[in-house]
Order: C-alpha cells, then structure tokens, then sequence
C-alpha cells in the first residue's frame, strides 16, 4: 500500500464546511499522513529538515487548499519556496521527489461556469494551476488532475458528503492502483 501525505493549507479552517467533511473523511485513514500547515506552523515558520523527511517516506503528495486569487494559500507557497530545494527537488542532483505522484485537492466558492473562456475567471482551474503541474514535473514527479469540489457555498450536506466519500474512494485509489490510470478530476 502507498504512503498518502496530504499537506493541508486552510487559513480558516474552522470556517470551511466544504473542507471539514472533505478532511474528515480521509484524515485517519490507514497509510494516510494528514498535516496541517496553519496548525503546525502558525508564526510560518517552516522546519525544512522535518517537511523534507516527510516527503521522503510517502509516495503520495497531496497538496489540498482552497483556491486563494486563483493560487493557493500564503503558507503553501512559502512551504513550497523552501521546501522543494535546488539539488534536493530539482536541480543536477535533485531527484529526491522523483517518480512519487502529487496532485491538488481544492475547494473553490465559485461554480465551474465562472472558470472558463466565457466565465468570468476567464480561465479553467487547471489553467490556473500550470505552476503546481511545471513544480511536479520540475522535480520529476508524477502530476494527476486535480480533484476539485466547486460551488461549495451552495453545495447541500449530501453534496458535500458525496464528495468525502470521493475523496476517500480516490486515495483508496492511489494507494493499491497505478496511478497513471487515474483519471478523477471530479467536479
């Protein structure tokens, strides 16, 4: 079984309905390390040693934020500036992420009509994302379409309770199958 780690970015956590039912569905899974960024480093302070030794024993990344002006969260990117080092990520010798398999999991408020050529974000989701996808392939990972949960204020319980039970379908997925055969971005 693949080792799932889901680096989670919510500044407000406590706020979010959508990513409360998506995070309880899978944060105690077997072979699931669930790690909460805002909570471990509040002052953004990030232990680089301690980040990098997780990234080394999961197969798995999981980067799952909500869409913050169309990126993620401040503390992931900060996470991901200091992390994912020259020589260590990419670089001559940075092979330490090769082959593992990331993707994104995102919650946004607004419905897919809004994120296309003719809505008013002009630009699909995974338009946006282009920088997470060229991080991967930069430091030789496997990038997969992200799983995206959209429209989430006006999502009813049963609606959001689906998409938990999706989310735990999809790491089910990563762990026991190739994940080159993975196609989920559900919307």
């Amino acid at each position: 079984m693949k080792k799932v780690l889901i680096l989670f970015s919510h500044p407000t956590f406590e706020k979010s309905r959508a990513n409360a039912i998506l995070v309880e569905h899978v944060k105690n899974k077997e072979g699931v390390t669930f790690h909460d960024l805002y909570e471990e480093y509040p002052d953004f302070h990030i232990n680089v040693s301690f980040e990098k030794k997780l990234l080394t024993e999961h197969d798995v990344i999981i980067w799952h934020h909500p869409f913050y002006w169309y990126n993620c969260p401040p503390l992931m990117k900060q996470w991901i500036d200091m992390v994912l080092e020259f020589n260590w990520a990419y670089g001559p010798n940075g092979t330490a992420l090769e082959s593992k398999t990331c993707l994104n999991v995102i919650t946004t408020g607004g419905t897919k009509e809004l994120y296309c050529s003719e809505g008013s974000n002009s630009y699909t989701v995974d338009e946006f994302l282009r920088p997470f996808e060229q991080t991967a392939n930069l430091c030789l990972m496997n990038y997969l379409p992200p799983f995206l949960v959209m429209g989430t204020h006006k999502l009813t319980e049963e609606e959001l309770e689906a998409y938990g039970n999706k989310y735990s379908e999809l790491i089910d997925t990563l762990q026991n199958k190739k994940t080159n055969s993975i196609e989920h971005g559900v919307t």
